[in-house]
């Protein structure tokens, strides 16, 4: 939950003149998506069709992949990896620090999650961590790439060869990340992306697959529409996952969109991370050897004893300078009420650590100089005020 300051709080630094709030996150959108959105509206063909197959090609190319299948959410999409490539009853490695469906989605799955800690500088799945935690019902690991910070891809790859597992991607926050000068959606065996508002790019709700893998392709698309093989021939138990064209039209300028919109994260991390580096109780987000960050948050690791205050009592004093944040994630997986039993604070203490101190400042495009100059000077502030 967000911290709470009053109308007065908020005026009080401008001597009762109202502070324009810097928000965390924005929906940009502009004539080219509502254009795209009228022309299906007055076509009449409003499901998944032509727009969406348009949309899954253009993706395919972008991400690097052979096939992607777009789908209604990351989470629709996390369920269809574990769905199509385990069996009830089989482990799959999460990391203990990430969004919840991460781990959901295997339980919905019939399969069980195992819970793995995380690097301390890029916050991803520790793959020393995933070794620990290998059984002979493992079967998968599901690293995800948080932020928009790849996981270490190189390390991970290597461990599932050997142990011949699956890897499921979770690449909600990496529309654009790359790793080894590629893009992610290269990554065998299937990566997952969400299109959320909050993401770097977004349909509203909407999620896609990519994979090398045709006929793994084909599984995940047969999955995602009812096990439909032809017209009411169903011949797998599927499901209706399927995106619409609507959402499609929304994705295609949006992907279009991108490039750009990269480009713009990665400079305002960098004036970020310039302004606030180096200042005492505060670490700055930081990719893996190899990688390049997509930013889709740009999170701070906050240590209380330094900086002389905690997590709470920072982001009140932002909020009253109009710098809004956001944490991601007050919970490890562990402390989740639907995970209770699956280990505790001793056994993941990195996730434990990141939960109570992580707090993300905003960074998305439409930002502008004297915003991110606030962002920077409000914490500067706020960590001189408390020598």
């Amino acid at each position: 939950m967000q911290p709470q300051v009053s109308a007065l709080e908020l005026r009080a630094k401008t001597g009762g003149a109202a502070i324009r709030k810097i928000p965390i996150a924005r929906v940009e959108l502009d004539a080219r998506e509502f254009a795209a959105v009228r022309k299906v509206l007055e076509s009449g063909r409003l499901r998944a069709g032509r727009v969406t197959q348009a949309f899954e090609n253009e993706f395919t190319r972008a991400a690097g992949a052979r096939h992607a299948v777009a789908v209604n959410s990351g989470t629709s999409a996390l369920f269809l990896a574990y769905r199509a490539l385990l069996e009830p009853g089989d482990e799959v490695i999460v990391p203990d620090f990430t969004f919840a469906a991460t781990a959901a989605m295997v339980v919905a799955a019939g399969c069980k999650p195992v819970f793995a800690d995380v690097d301390p500088e890029t916050c991803t799945l520790d793959p020393h961590e995933v070794e620990r935690r290998l059984t002979r019902r493992t079967r998968a690991i599901a690293p995800v790439h948080l932020f928009g910070g790849p996981a270490d891809v190189a390390a991970l790859a290597s461990l599932a060869r050997r142990h011949g597992l699956r890897i499921i991607w979770g690449a909600a926050q990496a529309d654009g990340a790359e790793f080894g000068g590629g893009g992610g959606g290269a990554f065998p065996d299937i990566v997952c992306y969400s299109f959320y508002p909050t993401k770097n790019m977004t349909t509203g709700e909407g999620g896609m697959l990519t994979t090398s893998d045709a006929k793994l392709a084909r599984k995940l698309r047969l999955l995602s529409s009812h096990g439909e093989a032809s017209r009411y021939s169903h011949i797998l138990l599927g499901y209706n996952f399927r995106l619409t064209d609507i959402a499609a039209a929304i994705g295609r300028v949006q992907l279009r969109k991108l490039p750009a919109a990269l480009r713009r994260r990665r400079e305002n991390a960098r004036i970020l991370t310039r302004g606030v580096a180096g200042l005492p109780g505060i670490t700055t987000p930081r990719a893996g050897s190899g990688a390049n960050h997509a930013y889709c948050l740009y999170t701070i690791v906050l240590e209380p004893k330094a900086l002389g205050m905690n997590r709470d009592q920072f982001q009140r004093a932002l909020l009253r300078q109009g710098v809004e944040t956001a944490v991601h994630y007050p919970l490890p997986l562990h402390r989740q009420p639907i995970f209770r039993g699956y280990g505790s604070d001793r056994d993941f203490p990195v996730s434990t650590r990141l939960a109570e101190c992580v707090v993300s400042l905003p960074v998305r495009p439409g930002l502008t100089r004297p915003d991110l100059e606030r962002i920077v000077q409000a914490v500067r502030e706020i960590v001189s005020t408390r020598k």
